[in-house]
């Protein structure tokens, strides 16, 4: 593709890296950007820069986070007793739009996959451990609700986090089946997603 100006070229060269953006979409972007004032140009860089220099990730589960705490660890509204463990942050905004779940989240940041050399101590599975042990005798953690995608993988990761679980005698539970096997919870739609939180049965 030729390019009028070196500086379009380099800027679609790095839009392009962006997932699921093509040249073309790129090229369409830059071009938008272009005719856009410079001060909206400004604040998308300044943003973007802000978001990758200033997120921190939250204490307690791991979420994404502008403090040391995120939103939900920090809502008095949100029913500490149950925690909610899922994959990454995109998990907690599938679920969060469902409004099915009030409780709190952990993010393992992962999955157990041995094929591509991620095992139980890559993830946030210890942090998960102290946080059951470590939870007031007054407000303790009753359920943890395991909401990993329905994998070979989320099944292998499940089925160790049970077993971390069991000596804390908390109730252990899995989202329902309405998630089609061998697919992405992000990619579910938020009714299939929703009645899946609120059937969610007993892990075993």
């Amino acid at each position: 593709m030729n390019y009028p100006s070196k500086l379009i070229e380099d800027a679609v060269n790095e839009i392009s890296k962006l997932p699921g953006i093509g040249k073309k979409t790129a090229l369409r972007l830059a071009l938008h950007l272009l005719k856009r004032e410079e001060e909206h140009t400004r604040s998308l860089s300044d943003a973007l820069v802000a978001m990758r220099t200033q997120t921190q990730f939250c204490r307690q589960c791991h979420n994404i986070a502008d403090e040391e705490l995120c939103n939900i660890c920090k809502s008095a509204k949100r029913d500490s007793s149950l925690v909610c463990v899922v994959v990454d942050t995109r998990d907690v905004l599938a679920i969060e739009n469902t409004s099915q779940y009030n409780g709190l989240y952990h993010v393992l940041g992962g999955i157990i996959s041995p094929l591509e050399g991620i095992g139980p101590a890559d993830l946030h599975i210890e942090s998960l451990v102290r946080r059951i042990a470590d939870a007031p005798s007054d407000e303790p953690v009753r359920e943890v609700i395991l909401a990993l995608s329905p994998t070979m993988e989320g099944d292998t990761t499940a089925f160790y986090l049970q077993k971390k679980l069991r000596p804390s005698g908390v109730k252990v539970s899995t989202i329902a089946r309405g998630v089609p096997v061998g697919g992405d919870l992000e990619y579910a739609d938020e009714v299939t997603l929703g009645r899946s939180i609120v059937s969610r049965v007993a892990y075993d």
